[in-house]
């Protein structure tokens, strides 16, 4: 067997070579045994291995003496909402996010409905790698039981950030690519109650992708054209577990998920002000926007444990991750596909404007991404390079390393999954950004 991929909030690995039933069972027990006293809320995002993982999961959960709420199918931001709907202690969400479909893993949430921090991680990881597993007795086994509604409170929830009647009379035509996942779950009820006429594509939850997971634009190109040929006002694109979104506008071309908060962010501060918080990988056109707002934005480290952290921290009204993420405090600390979608249609509703006007008003930046191979020993002499030929700009250290400048910005930063240094650049133009990442890849070489 491999190892699995542990990051901060789960594990993530292949079934048969890096999970196995004893992997999972230990993972899961590790998680379990640290929290309070209470019931856990299992849900899955449609995966065919998520069915035997459940099985695993449900089993070791009652077995270690406590009950399972099963959510079934759910979006990871439901199962956010669920538990704590239900009072449940933490959450198992069963899904490895847009990894291909040989990949699954679980993903761990507090009783607060967040994806639980890194020093919670560390623990977990901790107990997993030395704790030995204490069963209960055989007369204090638990019990699973189902969630009979898995969408209401999620869309009452959405809805109370929004003014639903307005976009209602639009009767808008929306492209909804579920992609096989979870996301049509809750997606094609919110978007029939905002009076929408939906088709979707993968809307059947069996983890079947009809293209690569991941909402980028070249996974999407098939969805770009058949909104061409539909003639939609706009296409929402999912990933598996429904947390990260990707818009096409009315002509079939691709937004991307860097605009999915931006979009956002147009229409909540023009209703709520107050702090933002988006993480050191994340467009500056968010910065743009909450300028122009009178809002003061701040930058988390990359992560979405780390962007929640600071929302609390600053009580910011809303914030997000430039990989399709936007997350609102009043619905949940979670990233929520739902919560883009929502705000997307009501942004075309207020400004009276097609998805690709809003998106063509947008300060325009360009974001290129590269990874350089490095083992952990090299790093340190390779930082310190970069900080000797980035003396012009200013520095930010903690989550690697961020330079920044007027209009354009660096990010350099370990990952945490692979021996690998990931260099982030946005400026102005496409050119210039790969530009920054040559240059910085070839410093950090030491070339």
């Amino acid at each position: 067997m491999q190892e699995p991929i542990i990051s901060v909030s789960g594990l993530r690995g292949i079934l048969g070579l890096s999970l196995s039933p004893e992997t999972i069972s230990r993972y899961v027990a590790a998680f379990v045994e640290q929290l309070p006293e209470g019931s856990i809320l299992l849900g899955q995002d449609g995966r065919p291995s998520g069915v035997a993982i459940g099985q695993i999961v449900r089993g070791t959960v009652n077995l270690l003496g406590r009950d399972i709420i099963d959510a079934g199918v759910a979006a990871t931001p439901t199962v956010g909402i669920l538990l704590r709907q239900y009072r449940c202690s933490g959450a198992i969400q069963i899904s490895a996010s847009h990894n291909p479909s040989e990949y699954n893993g679980l993903k761990l949430m507090g009783s607060d409905g967040r994806v639980i921090s890194a020093e919670q991680g560390a623990h977990v990881k901790a107990a997993y790698q030395s704790q030995p597993l204490t069963w209960a007795p055989w007369d204090e086994i638990g019990i699973t039981t189902s969630c009979e509604d898995t969408v209401s409170e999620h869309i009452k929830k959405v809805l109370a950030t929004i003014s639903p009647a307005a976009i209602e009379k639009k009767k808008y035509k929306v492209l909804l690519d579920s992609n096989g996942g979870a996301g049509s779950v809750v997606g094609v009820k919110l978007l029939e109650v905002l009076g929408c006429q939906v088709d979707v594509l993968g809307g059947t939850q069996d983890g079947n992708f009809l293209h690569a997971p991941e909402p980028t634009e070249t996974n999407l190109q098939t969805v770009s054209k058949q909104v061409q040929e539909g003639k939609y006002d706009v296409a929402f694109c999912q990933d598996p577990d429904a947390d990260r979104l990707a818009v096409i506008d009315e002509n079939g071309a691709y937004i991307g998920e860097e605009y999915t908060v931006a979009l956002c962010l147009q229409n909540v501060l023009a209703k709520r002000k107050g702090p933002v918080v988006i993480n050191g990988a994340t467009s500056q056109m968010n910065e743009d926007i909450a300028k122009k707002l009178k809002c003061p934005i701040f930058r988390s480290a990359v992560g979405e444990a780390n962007v929640t952290q600071e929302m609390i921290r600053r009580d910011a009204v809303f914030g997000g991750e430039g990989n399709g993420g936007p997350i609102d405090p009043h619905v949940g600390y979670i990233r929520d596909s739902f919560v883009g979608m929502a705000n997307i249609l009501e942004l075309m509703t207020t400004k009276k404007k097609s998805i690709s006007k809003l998106a063509a008003a947008l300060p325009r930046y360009e974001i290129v991404k590269h990874k350089v191979e490095m083992n952990a020993s090299e790093l340190d002499a390779g930082f310190d390079r970069l900080k000797q030929q980035y003396q012009d700009a200013e520095l930010n250290e903690g989550d690697g390393l961020r330079f920044t400048w007027k209009n354009r910005w660096l990010i350099a930063r370990a990952s945490n999954t692979e021996p690998i240094i990931r260099v982030i650049a946005e400026s102005k133009s496409h050119e210039e950004s790969e530009d920054m990442c040559i240059a910085a890849a070839r410093t950090l070489r030491g070339i």
